[in-house]
């Protein structure tokens, strides 16, 4: 099992809402549970030959999270927050040729759509759920975002 298939197991596990998934092979195991089982995601792998990849993509993970949990800490608390509902990679365009769905500034309502998040081949629309003006747009387009992660402040005065 490579670093790609962990991500899609992750990726599955988060869509379908369970708390806790344990997959094993004579070589392999892996245990996921989601915030619906209180603990954060674990990985236990047995032969050496896996540990460098995971080794190495774990560090990235840790040093993005920080800078983006940092940054709303310092605004105003009358902002809202919209984060992402899943783990995926998130796009401002709908696609390459069009316009952005929201800029810096913008008016929004509750149903406008203010990004897509693209998880196992699939754009999923992310509605702002809140009405305002953007504020703050925390992820850069076509990056990777993890679930519960801000991705825009809203003031909704």
């Amino acid at each position: 099992m490579d670093i790609k298939d962990i991500q899609n197991l992750i990726r599955f596990v988060a869509k379908a809402g369970v708390s806790e998934v344990k997959y094993k092979n004579k070589d392999f195991e892996i245990l996921i549970k989601t915030p619906l089982g209180g603990e954060p995601v674990s990985y236990v792998s047995q032969p050496l030959a896996y540990q460098a990849p995971v080794a190495q993509a774990a560090p990235a993970v840790a040093q993005a999270a920080p800078t983006a949990e940092a940054a709303p800490a310092a605004d105003d608390s009358n902002l809202i927050t919209i984060k992402s509902p899943m783990i995926g990679t998130f796009y401002r365009k709908p696609s390459p040729d069009k316009d952005v769905f929201v800029n810096v500034g913008d008016s929004i309502t509750s149903d406008k759509v203010v990004c897509v998040i693209e998880a196992m081949k699939l754009f999923n629309q992310i509605e702002a759920e809140v009405s305002g003006k953007i504020v703050k747009i925390l992820v850069d387009d076509a990056t990777p975002v993890e679930y519960d992660q801000p991705l825009f402040l809203v003031d909704p005065s």
